[in-house]
Parts: structure tokens; C-alpha cells; sequence
């Protein structure tokens, strides 16, 4: 994994139900600075269209999404 998906900060989000997910990653990004990276592991498959949607309307960057072994996997840049 390159530099740009290196996380400052992770968020285990396992087990939590829509929309406590998107909830807790739009509080948990204003923990991180401009530019720094959040990562966001959950297994809520609504998050798949949740957190594009969530990035849209809050201007943050989702920089690559990974699914496996059940868990969705989000890392978001905070650009504002």
C-alpha cells in the first residue's frame, strides 16, 4: 500500500448498524487534519453506497474501498 492510503487514524466500525457507520466517520474525520487519511472498517453493506454519498455532500476524498472476509474496508481523505 502506497503513501496516499498510509491511515492516520482507524476506525473499527465492525457490527455497528446503518447509519451508525457513516455517523461515526463524519465525526471521526474532524479528528484528523486537512490532507491525513481516515481509515474506516466496517461490515454494514449499506456503507458501499452510505460513505460515497456521505463524501459527496461533506467534500471529503473516499481514496479506495476494499471487501473481504465479510469486512468493507474505506480510506478517506479529509480535504476540508
Amino acid at each position: 500500500m502506497g503513501d496516499e492510503t498510509k491511515a492516520h487514524k482507524t476506525m473499527d466500525l465492525k457490527g455497528l448498524p446503518c447509519p451508525q457507520p457513516v455517523i461515526k466517520v463524519s465525526k471521526g474525520i474532524k479528528e484528523i487534519q486537512v490532507g491525513q487519511v481516515l481509515q474506516a472498517i466496517t461490515t454494514d453493506p449499506g456503507a458501499l453506497a452510505d460513505f460515497p454519498a456521505w463524501a459527496r455532500t461533506s467534500g471529503n476524498e473516499i481514496l479506495k474501498t476494499d471487501q473481504g472476509g465479510g469486512l468493507i474496508t474505506f480510506w478517506i481523505r479529509r480535504v476540508k
